[in-house]
C-alpha cells in the first residue's frame, strides 16, 4: 500500500533518536549556499540530505507545489524522517515480493534515465519541420462536406416535402417545421462540416454523388428518411506544425529509442533460459510469498 504524503499530521517518532538541523542552519535569506549533500536530519544515524528533499519536491503532486516554502520544507523533511524511520523497522523483514519490486523499480528508473539521454536532443526544430513536411506531403487530399437534412419517419412524408422543395419552398423552413431531428431542425437542418466515414453509409453515398446546392431524393437509413441538401465542399486542410508537434515529437523519440535499443542489444550477450517454463506460472502469485 502506498504511503500517502501528509503535511499537517505526522507519526510520533519519540522512540527514535532524531536530530534535525535547526532552522538557522538553512542559510535562508543569508546569501549562503548549500549543496545537495547538506545533511538536514539524521534518524538513528541515517542521514537525510537537502538533495533528498529536492528530489522529493520535484515529484510532488501539483496541489502541493504552491504551498508556502516554509510549510513545504517542513512537510518534506517530516515525510523523509517518517519514511526513514519506517524503513528501519523493515530491515531484514522484506518479503520476496518487496525485494523483487524494489529491484524492478530500480531497473526501470535507471533504464528510463538512460532513455531520457537518448531522446534529449532528438526533436529539434529542424527535425520537427522535416517530419512535418514529410507527413503533410504524404497526406491524401480529403474532401469535407457541409450539408443539411430533413429527417422524417416515412417515404411518403419525404416525397411530399421533396415536392414542396421542387416547387420553391425554403429548405431551412421545412427542416425547422418538419424534421424529427430536432437538434439540427432548429438550425434549419444544418449538420456542419464532416468527412468521409462520419455519416452512415447511405447518407454518405448520397452526399458524395451530389452537386453543391442540390437536394437529394428520399434517402433511407436506420434513422428514417432523409432529404439532403449539399451546401458546400472543401479540401481538408492539414493541421499546423504546432498542432502536430506532440505527435511528431513522440514519433521522433520512439524512432531514436528503437534504433538505440537495436544497437545496444546487438552489442550485449543475452542468454535466455526459459525452456520448459509454463507461461501460466506468471499467474501463480503464491511463488512470491515467503
Amino acid at each position: 500500500m502506498a504511503y500517502l504524503i501528509r503535511f499537517m499530521a505526522v507519526f510520533s517518532l519519540s522512540v527514535m533518536s532524531i536530530t534535525a538541523i535547526p532552522d538557522g542552519a538553512r542559510a535562508q535569506g543569508t546569501g549562503q549556499t548549500a549543496g545537495t549533500d547538506r545533511v538536514v536530519a539524521r534518524v538513528d544515524g541515517t542521514e537525510i540530505t537537502l538533495g533528498h528533499m529536492m528530489v522529493l519536491r520535484e515529484n510532488l503532486p501539483a496541489q502541493y507545489q504552491s504551498l508556502p516554502m516554509d510549510v513545504l520544507f517542513n512537510g518534506l523533511l517530516e515525510q523523509l524522517i517518517q519514511q526513514t524511520a519506517l524503513e528501519k523497522t523493515m530491515q531484514g523483514k522484506l518479503s520476496k515480493l518487496d525485494i523483487l519490486s524494489l529491484e524492478n523499480f530500480s531497473r526501470s528508473y535507471v533504464a528510463n534515465s538512460a532513455l531520457q539521454g537518448v531522446v534529449a536532443n532528438v526533436a529539434t526544430p529542424q527535425a520537427l519541420q522535416l517530419a512535418y513536411d514529410t507527413r503533410v506531403a504524404s497526406m491524401a487530399k480529403k474532401t469535407e462536406y457541409r450539408a443539411a437534412h430533413i429527417l422524417v419517419a416515412s417515404i411518403d412524408e419525404a416525397e411530399a416535402l421533396k415536392a414542396e422543395l421542387d416547387a420553391g419552398a425554403d429548405f431551412a423552413e421545412l427542416a425547422s417545421r418538419s424534421s424529427i431531428d430536432t437538434g439540427s431542425g432548429t438550425e434549419g437542418g444544418e449538420l456542419g462540416w464532416f468527412g468521409i466515414g462520419t455519416m452512415v453509409a447511405p447518407f454518405e453515398a448520397a452526399v458524395i454523388s451530389m452537386n453543391v446546392g442540390a437536394v437529394s431524393g428520399p434517402v433511407q437509413t436506420d434513422f428514417g428518411w432523409h432529404l439532403i441538401k449539399l451546401q458546400e465542399t472543401r479540401i481538408q486542410t492539414a493541421p499546423s506544425l504546432e498542432e502536430m508537434t506532440p505527435e511528431l515529437t513522440a514519433e521522433l523519440e520512439q524512432k531514436a529509442v528503437d534504433a538505440y535499443l537495436l544497437t545496444l542489444l546487438n552489442g550485449v550477450n543475452v542468454e535466455k533460459d526459459v525452456e520448459g517454463l509454463d507461461p501460466n506460472l506468471l499467474n501463480d502469485t503464491t511463488l512470491l510469498q515467503n
